[in-house]
Formats: C-alpha cells, sequence, structure tokens
C-alpha cells in the first residue's frame, strides 16, 4: 500500500480547552504510541487527514517539524452528528514488523433467487500483516449462495505474508431466509378476529335454546 505524507506539529497545551483551540484553528489533535516510547502530542491539518483515513488502515509518514514517523491511524474520534474529527491516536510502525488490524470485508455478487437475506456478523476481520503491506478490503463473492450458507474467516483469500488473528471459524455472512409468512399469518387471524367481534353498540345474539324434552 501507498504511504500517505502528512505534516504535523508538536503539542505542548493538553487538555480539553486545548483540544477545541486546535480543532477551531482546522487542526486534529492525535498522539502516537509504540515501541515502547514515551506518546507524542501532535496535531495535524483536519482536511488532509480526514481525506487520508477515507482509505482503512492507511500508512501515514507524518513530517513532524523535520522528523519522520511510520504510522497507522489505532482509534479515530468524530463528532456523532456532524463526523468531523475530534482526535486520532496513532500506532508507531516500521517497516517489516507485524501488526494485527481489521480489514473491511465487502460483498460483490447476488444472492440465489427466493428473497433471502445476508447478514453480516463482522464488517471487518481480524488479521496479522505487515506494517507497510496492510490490505485495503477483502471482497467476497455471495453470488448464487442459498439460505443457510455462512461465509467464514477461513473462506476469505489472504495474500501472501498475511494471517488470520480469529478463529477460522468464525462467521463473517451468513445467509438467512426472509421471515415474510408469520406476518401474514398474523394479519389474517387478526383479519378473522375483526369479522367474529360484534360492532360497537351491538350485543351477540343469544345462542338458540335446547328443545325441551
Amino acid at each position: 500500500m501507498a504511504e500517505v505524507k502528512l505534516n504535523a506539529s508538536k503539542r505542548t497545551d493538553f487538555g480539553k480547552g486545548a483540544a477545541r483551540r486546535t480543532r477551531r484553528e482546522n487542526r486534529v489533535p492525535g498522539v502516537i504510541y509504540g515501541h515502547g516510547a514515551e506518546p507524542k502530542h501532535v496535531a495535524l491539518d483536519g482536511h488532509a487527514l480526514m481525506m487520508a483515513l477515507k482509505t482503512p488502515n492507511v500508512l501515514l509518514r507524518l513530517d513532524i517539524e523535520g522528523k519522520g514517523e511510520l504510522v497507522i491511524p489505532k482509534a479515530v474520534q468524530r463528532d456523532p452528528l456532524k463526523g468531523f474529527l475530534i482526535h486520532v491516536d496513532f500506532l508507531a510502525v516500521k517497516k517489516g514488523e507485524k501488526v494485527t488490524v481489521e480489514v473491511p470485508v465487502h460483498t460483490e455478487g447476488e444472492l440465489a433467487p427466493g428473497g433471502n437475506l445476508l447478514e453480516h456478523m463482522l464488517n471487518a476481520v481480524p488479521i496479522e500483516a505487515e506494517a507497510t503491506h496492510i490490505p485495503e478490503g477483502f471482497t467476497v463473492s455471495i453470488e448464487g449462495l442459498e439460505a443457510g450458507h455462512t461465509v467464514r474467516a477461513e473462506d476469505i483469500d489472504l495474500p501472501r505474508g498475511c494471517s488470520l488473528a480469529v478463529d477460522g471459524s468464525t462467521a463473517l455472512l451468513q445467509v438467512v431466509t426472509a421471515q415474510t409468512e408469520p406476518v401474514e399469518e398474523e394479519a389474517e387471524e387478526e383479519e378473522e378476529g375483526a369479522e367474529a367481534a360484534p360492532a360497537e353498540g351491538e350485543q351477540a345474539a343469544p345462542a338458540e335454546e335446547g328443545a325441551e324434552g
């Protein structure tokens, strides 16, 4: 995967107030962890960082006031309403180093006819990969799959150098039968009940008396 180069500056002021001031300057506060070093507090251009993070597990080469740092995003906080970046945690990495990340799972194709539904048990699968060769995503074909079929982690075609960081039997996708019949039956029962019930203001007809013996 290609590196994305971004400029960053060191942060010396911390706390909520300092973070708000940083965001007012259209910059995003972040922290770099890893390799047993003290965390490094940085600030990055908000728009450039947002564009870079459109690629999952993007490899970033940060220029921190003239010093380079290779990192990947580990935790991204966004405003729940407007979606803008609030804070990002980065993991410092080195070429050749193995890291554990979650890679998105995408689907292609159409299920077998019949109105079945596709359930996503996991939207991403944990893998171990070399830090500079992390896949952007995995594509799984669901073409012609019928109800009862399950796609598991072991079914994914991993590129060379990657391995699963989860049990291979872990379910990622499952095809289930659309539950339509119970709803129709319930509607029919309600209609029958409405026909049997007397209208408001009416009295139920008395039962016929048996013949006297």
